[in-house]
């Protein structure tokens, strides 16, 4: 028969298991997460994200003629 019995883990009785420090990797990876969230969004991205909100909207994109054809001038 199968235990429900974790390895290492509190069965619910005392606050050992509420008094836990969380494992060394998981400050640098809260670190890591943190300076990802914080870098600038590069240019290039942030007008692929106006040309698809464009599109969502029914327009053309940005930089577009008419018929949503990229105009001549408009190399990125």
């Amino acid at each position: 028969m199968a235990s429900n019995h974790r390895q290492g883990g509190s069965n619910g009785g005392g606050n050992e298991g509420s008094q836990r420090r969380a494992p060394e990797w998981a400050d640098g990876l809260k670190q890591l997460y943190d300076s990802v969230v914080e870098e600038a969004l590069p240019d290039n991205f942030r007008d692929l994200l106006d040309r698809l909100d464009a599109l969502d909207d029914g327009g053309p994109p940005p930089g577009s003629n008419d018929n949503g054809q990229r105009t001549a001038g408009d190399r990125t």
